[in-house]
């Protein structure tokens, strides 16, 4: 890894020879009308991307994993970062960025974060503009936030956001964080923000367990924004599970803004930051979310914070895997969420016809509330993430592939993330990838 505090570990810069490596997989700027496809980027010194400058790019079954610093990387060092046009992301898997990866076990070890001096965002930009479309993709096990699009909109460079049917979890900083206009449909974030703590893979992590609180969810809004969180599953351990805020580099914010969170359900499972302290349901200081949070079942959370709407049950949503680190977002049969839902169409028609793996909705008498339908005849195809169990899983995707299916995510089972490769062999005794299997596999 370049500039890792492991001696060990770290790439030869100086001296001749250098060894097997290179920094980044791809680097491009001021770059229009570009598709990525079928890629799998891993084993990079420093990022499997480092893009700014785009204008209409297109990247779909595209794998970025197990490179030092980061996964996709949007601040260039020179020239212009900031995006515009419609960035679309689909079947897009990001995971184990801020890891060295092992060779030849792909495995992750020596990850890192940034009070070890290193970074870890799986997707980061500098400020940016720029619509950005992203489905049916997974952000996980990245050393610091999973999907980090915080600066979109700032400095007056307008954009939104929309992501349906895609997970977030065992990310050690915010699972998703989205700044100016936001539109989230059919997502699951597990915020395990405590993932790497005690591994024996994150040697040098140091102290950035539930970064920036860990928040699951993060929203930073602009003059007149509006964000919307619809058919949503989000649980976790950090400080809440949904921050709202005015942008913090120009909080110009006029009591315009507004956060809708309907028909989903949240979860908190005790602060791991503070044993014996409950997880907030929102930090909303400005009350972007006041009267617009209803239809939700929620628990776990402080005292006083359920119900916020009128509508709200505040009872457990019983998931078929309730437990954080081995957590499964399906229903079990009796779940207040059951068939409790807005119907298909309302909010203005935020409310999906399918669920996060492509199940129609609804399969009953009603729409389910969060991210997954119960009892649905379609089943998920390899189109669609599946769930978010077993995400205490420390195993790479198998090499040969970037959508779910290939990435071993069993169609089949979709409680099944586990099995994707052989973890046998403890990727501390697979010998450190440091600056080995620098490469970009075009599949």
């Amino acid at each position: 890894v370049e500039f890792h505090s492991n001696a060990a570990v770290r790439c030869e810069r100086d001296d001749y020879p250098f060894g097997d490596w290179a920094s980044r997989g791809i680097v491009a700027s001021d770059s229009a009308s570009v598709t990525l496809r079928n890629l799998d980027i891993h084993g990079l010194a420093s990022g499997g991307i480092n893009a700014g400058g785009l204008s209409d790019w297109t990247v779909e079954d595209v794998r970025i994993a197990g490179n030092g610093w980061s996964g996709w990387d949007g601040d260039l060092a020179v020239g212009e970062d900031s995006n515009n046009g419609t960035l679309t992301f689909r079947r897009f898997l990001v995971e184990w960025n801020g890891c060295a990866e092992t060779y030849p076990g792909r495995q992750p070890d020596h990850c890192w974060a940034q009070s070890a001096g290193g970074y870890g965002d799986g997707v980061g930009t500098a400020a940016t503009g720029g619509d950005w479309v992203i489905e049916d993709s997974i952000f996980r096990h990245n050393t610091s936030d999973g999907l980090d699009l915080l600066y979109l909109g700032r400095g007056g460079r307008g954009g939104n956001a929309t992501v349906r049917r895609s997970l977030s979890y065992g990310n050690a900083g915010n699972q998703m964080k989205i700044g100016g206009s936001a539109v989230l449909v059919n997502v699951a974030l597990a915020g395990n923000c405590g993932f790497f703590s005690e591994k024996p893979f994150a040697q040098e992590f140091g102290g950035d367990h539930c970064r920036a609180g860990g928040n699951a969810l993060a929203l930073s809004l602009h003059r007149g924004n509006s964000s919307s969180v619809v058919n949503a599953t989000i649980v976790g351990e950090g400080d809440v599970l949904v921050e709202v805020t005015c942008d913090e580099s120009n909080p110009d914010c006029d009591g315009s803004e507004q956060v809708l969170v309907q028909n989903s359900v949240l979860k908190g499972y005790g602060d791991f930051m503070t044993p014996g302290e409950d997880v907030g349901l929102f930090w909303d200081p400005a009350g972007f979310t006041t009267g617009r949070v209803d239809y939700n079942v929620v628990t776990g959370v402080k005292p006083g914070e359920c119900p916020a709407g009128p509508h709200d049950l505040c009872e457990d949503p019983k998931f078929a895997g309730d437990a954080l680190a081995s957590f499964d977002g399906h229903l079990d049969d009796g779940s207040p969420a059951l068939e409790s839902g807005l119907s298909v169409g309302a909010l203005g028609g935020l409310v999906p016809a399918e669920d996060i793996e492509g199940n129609a909705r609804p399969s009953g008498t009603g729409v389910d509330r969060g991210a997954y339908e119960s009892g649905s005849d379609a089943g998920p195809d390899s189109s669609h993430p599946s769930d978010v169990s077993d995400v205490s899983d420390t195993s790479e995707p198998a090499a040969d592939g970037a959508s779910e299916a290939d990435a071993g995510f069993d169609q089949s089972d979709a409680s099944d993330t586990s099995d994707v490769s052989d973890t046998s062999e403890s990727p501390s005794d697979a010998g450190a990838g440091g600056c080995g299997c620098a490469t970009v596999d075009s599949l």
